[in-house]
């Protein structure tokens, strides 16, 4: 299949997706926010982990690093097909991926809870194979849960916060939620992209709604 020419907002199938590679990619075992804490497990007992798709995943990392009760987080991919995909092949639309963030989390001191508010609240979750002038299946909204907990808790909130959007005269909510299958670490060059020590005025093109998200209740 040519990578040029064809609908990016369309899903690849699987049949047409790239090869991929065996060798997962090479990134650094430090964050470049909290270089005491590495971005690749095993992480420290008692933490959880969750994984979220915004769009473009700097702007993404930034909002949950500067989260309290984040531990770490990594940029990546997952929801799709090839295995290990490089950023090229991922912007291709052609392995079936979105753009992801890696969200280590204290839920001692974070909820899984709080963290769909920040999801919500952080992107538009209508706009399907988009984000703002972000185009394609890698720009799409997801949450892909580690637990049942966590899928329980992203299905009520959807339905809590379409209800808000509703109100706002938004329209519906096209978040994939689904269980996570395979996470892929981004290249060394897009982890924590926005940080001080990287690019701190690089571009974000993450935005929200306006709509708060009414959470925090016995969901």
């Amino acid at each position: 299949m040519a990578w040029f020419g064809r609908d990016k907002s369309q899903m690849v199938a699987q049949v047409d997706a790239l090869p991929g590679r065996n060798e997962p990619m090479a990134v650094p075992d430090r964050h470049a926010v909290f270089p005491d804490r590495g971005i690749k497990p095993p992480f420290p007992e008692g933490l959880e982990t969750a994984v979220f798709g915004m769009g473009c995943f700097w702007g993404v990392e930034r909002i949950f690093w500067q989260t309290e009760g984040v531990h770490t987080t990594a940029a990546g991919y997952a929801g799709g097909h090839t295995p290990n995909p490089t950023y090229e092949e991922v912007c291709s639309g052609l392995t079936g991926h979105t753009e992801v963030v890696l969200v280590v989390f204290d839920p001692a001191v974070v909820s899984f809870e709080d963290l769909m508010r920040v999801f919500w609240q952080g992107h538009d979750p209508t706009q399907g194979m988009r984000q703002g002038n972000d185009m394609g299946t890698q720009y799409r909204s997801a949450v892909y849960w580690t637990s049942d907990a966590q899928r329980q808790v992203a299905e009520a909130s959807r339905k809590v916060y379409q209800e808000a959007l509703n109100g706002a005269r938004h329209g519906e909510i096209s978040t994939e939620i689904a269980p996570l299958g395979e996470f892929y670490y981004a290249e060394e060059y897009h982890q924590q992209y926005l940080s001080d020590a990287k690019n701190p005025n690089g571009y974000c093109g993450v935005a929200g709604t306006g709509v708060s998200c009414p959470i925090g209740l016995n969901l």
